[in-house]
């Protein structure tokens, strides 16, 4: 049989068969130090770990001899304190995630003891963390119940202020534990994975983790973070993972590792939130600082920064699945410009190859039989050519055998049964090694041939998941898999760069790091008003997670119920073009025609609220400094400007786009929203109407040509008025400057662009 439902065992997915003989699996507690020491610049903890009977109780089993692990502390300047120990396993000093700012430097560390007290001090004076050795207080009444376990007990001060403590007493009773401080499982006599959980408070709250399609508090949720295709926007997969959560008593945690890991905030246990990962390893950067925008700063400074991207980015992308010809795409370019729709991408998805998914990165040959003079015909018309490829290598496609006898490919001893969002019969026979860099330098070379032709952008479709029956030249598939995207996208990112002068891909994979590679996108929702508002979930806790851009499929990736075919209705395609308006990047694409000349009905009013895109760039360019150089995404949270205001760590239906417009989408048939306002003074965007803030409106209307938005009084923002039909054609020196004062009423009557229908 195995063991009870214990919420502790059910945290760890731990079973005992305890009818088997053979001890296979075995839970190690942390016990109290035993020595503490400087080491390097910090400080080295020496602690005993206890073996637990295999029963349905947590029980020491005093027949094992104890094993003794050190624990690593070490500050990096004022606000970061590392925690790191291995369980008969190497720690990393760095990795691919890490790139440490130049303002990042390690600190010395020095200890005292007080007593049953070790107290742990920065050079400044200030406590970083205290080790507690004493024994709990008895008034001895019974011996119905033996007593607890030793166990470690610790207060963490990332910042030398906030207290983090571990949770050194998170159980029942003694026998009945939901949490524990510092634990390892040990599997076939190895150490396989470790666990480690804080103290929470009953309020507090918690957000970060990734692109999670979920409400914007976590609390009570518990997440596996594993890099999977997400098959939507309106379940658990996700396909951007990053583990580093914020949480409301301002302190974030980034655990550096690339293993499989679950983060349970304040669920399995409502007193702790447990960290688990499958390495016998646990490395974690505590991150304590006054704002949640200051505390994702310092986040970004260990593991990088972003640059903007090119101005033609934020212009309009049209796509669709697919196009096939050049013929179609000159068609369908001629006639967006024809009927005065700006746009500045056009992307080309899977069918540009000589069999449709079939990535080999060359053109078919009878339907695009002069690339390079293609390309200049789109550019001649004001359009760059965007591109979509993925990382893994059918046995049909031609680099197969090149790709095999020089494994740049990790081969798969059989084909994976699930496909994802491969809607192909393809199947794929082998994944790239990015580990390899032979594999990197052959990967870059076919890009290159391509951005020699003339091509702008590479869509780095797919990079979730890797063929996990392969072998890779650098590290094992199970550490691989959420790494992959990574490395995947530095890739392409750096070959672009170098080849066009510009820093960009269109990304849809992620994991800590990735941020450093834009753009990133959030995958295939479904054309509904739930994949509308799972995306805006997905993008506001992607902001929380260190990403400073992020776009979205305008309407929906998918029909509904027709996967491929059904029709999209003309107030979806409206209100998911507003709330791309709004959003750093908009790209149009989806499995049936996006062209905004396909809804007669709406047109009109779409081609309106494209122009207002491209009077918004300037601004849209002023906000993405801000993501170079703070924690600040483009697209906010309203929690990041309003952290006190315990009602803006819920809402996950509206947001700030840079630090003056608050957008809240429509997302329904009725044309009518409950709306916060959080403190501040406010001037609806379209009206001119002025608002006092920290107050709900209750079914606020609007018609369908206009959407909630509100922007700061006494803000200035730069807009460009002029009608243009892509970047290329803009003066950003013309740009004018929007005071929104009292005179303000509306800003349609800014703009040179001709009425809607």
């Amino acid at each position: 049989m195995k063991q009870t439902n214990h919420q502790f065992y059910d945290f760890l997915d731990f079973e005992i068969d305890l009818d088997n003989d053979k001890k296979d699996s075995r839970l190690w507690k942390a016990c109290k130090p035993t020595d503490i020491a400087s080491y390097g610049l910090g400080v080295v903890l020496t602690i005993p770990f206890q073996c637990q009977k295999r029963s349905n109780d947590i029980e020491a089993d005093l027949t094992v001899a104890r094993k003794t692990y050190k624990v690593y502390l070490r500050a990096y300047g004022s606000k970061i304190l590392r925690l790191c120990i291995g369980f008969d396993a190497v720690i990393s000093e760095s990795s691919e995630m890490i790139q440490m700012a130049d303002a990042i430097n390690e600190v010395a560390l020095f200890y005292e003891i007080d007593g049953d007290t070790w107290i742990v001090i920065d050079r400044n004076g200030e406590t970083r963390a205290k080790i507690d050795l004493s024994d709990c207080a008895i008034d001895y009444w019974s011996d119905l119940l033996p007593a607890p376990q030793e166990t470690f007990e610790a207060t963490l001060y990332p910042d030398g202020k906030k207290e983090v403590v571990i949770s050194g007493h998170d159980q029942f009773f003694p026998a009945r534990v939901d949490a524990m401080p510092l634990a390892f499982i040990e599997k076939n006599g190895k150490p396989h994975s470790a666990t480690l959980s804080f103290e929470s408070t009953a309020d507090e709250k918690f957000v970060g983790t990734g692109e999670r399609f979920s409400k914007l508090d976590l609390s009570g949720r518990t997440f596996q973070l594993k890099n999977q295709d997400g098959q939507g926007v309106n379940n658990k997969r996700t396909y951007k993972n990053v583990p580093f959560y914020l949480s409301s008593e301002l302190y974030g945690l980034f655990l550096h590792t690339s293993a499989y890991c679950k983060f349970s905030m304040a669920d399995f246990s409502t007193r702790s939130v447990q960290i688990y990962t499958e390495e016998p390893v646990l490395d974690l950067f505590l991150i304590g600082d006054a704002s949640p925008e200051r505390i994702i700063y310092r986040y970004k400074q260990l593991t990088g920064f972003p640059e903007v991207p090119p101005i033609w980015s934020f212009g309009i992308w049209m796509s669709r699945m697919t196009y096939f010809s050049e013929e179609e795409v000159i068609e369908i370019c001629d006639r967006l410009r024809e009927e005065k729709f700006p746009c500045d991408v056009i992307h080309l998805d899977t069918g540009w190859f000589e069999t449709d998914w079939l990535c080999e990165w060359k053109f078919n040959s009878e339907r695009f039989p002069d690339p390079k003079a293609f390309i200049s015909k789109l550019n001649k018309r004001g359009f760059r050519l965007s591109l979509w490829q993925m990382p893994y290598i059918s046995e049909n496609a031609q680099q197969f055998k090149e790709a095999t006898e020089n494994k740049y490919i990790g081969v798969a001893l059989n084909t994976p049964k699930e496909k994802g969002s491969n809607f192909s019969n393809l199947d794929y026979a082998g994944t790239i090694d990015f580990t390899y860099p032979k594999a990197v330098k052959w990967y870059q070379d076919l890009l290159q041939e391509l951005f020699d032709m003339g091509v702008s952008a590479i869509k780095t479709d797919f990079g979730e998941e890797i063929h996990m029956n392969a072998e890779y030249h650098g590290m094992p598939p199970e550490l691989l898999n959420n790494l992959y995207g990574l490395l995947y996208q530095k890739a392409a990112y750096e070959i672009t760069k170098s080849a066009r002068g510009e820093g960009i891909i269109w990304a849809r994979a992620g994991w800590s790091g990735c941020q450093r590679y834009p753009i990133h996108w959030g995958g295939d929702a479904a054309a509904s008003w739930e994949g509308m508002a799972g995306s805006l979930k997905g993008g506001l806790h992607l902001g929380l997670s260190g990403f400073g851009f992020w776009s979205h499929d305008v309407p929906g990736f998918h029909g509904v119920p027709n996967f491929m075919n059904s029709v999209i209705p003309d107030d979806l395609y409206v209100r998911w073009t507003q709330f791309g308006v709004f959003t750093s990047h908009i790209r149009y694409h989806g499995t049936s025609k996006r062209e905004p000349y396909f809804y007669p009905n709406i047109s009109g009013i779409v081609r309106k609220w494209w122009q207002l895109r491209y009077a918004l760039i300037p601004y849209l360019l002023e906000q993405s400094k801000a993501c170079m150089t703070s924690g600040y995404p483009v697209l906010r949270a309203l929690l990041m400007h309003h952290p006190d205001d315990v009602m803006c760590w819920h809402i996950d239906d509206q947001y700030y786009l840079g630090s003056d417009f608050l957008v809240a989408p429509i997302m329904n048939s009725e044309n009518s929203r409950n709306i916060y306002l959080p403190e501040g003074e406010w001037v609806n965007f379209f009206t001119g109407t002025e608002y006092h803030g920290t107050q709900w409106i209750k079914n606020f209307e609007t018609n369908l040509q206009d959407m909630p938005v509100w922007i700061r009084k006494g803000s200035s923002i730069p807009l460009y008025t002029n009608e243009v039909s892509c970047t290329d054609e803009m003066n950003l020196d013309t740009t004018i400057s929007l005071e929104v004062d009292s005179d303000f009423k509306g800003i349609w009557q800014y703009l040179k662009i001709e009425d809607s229908n």
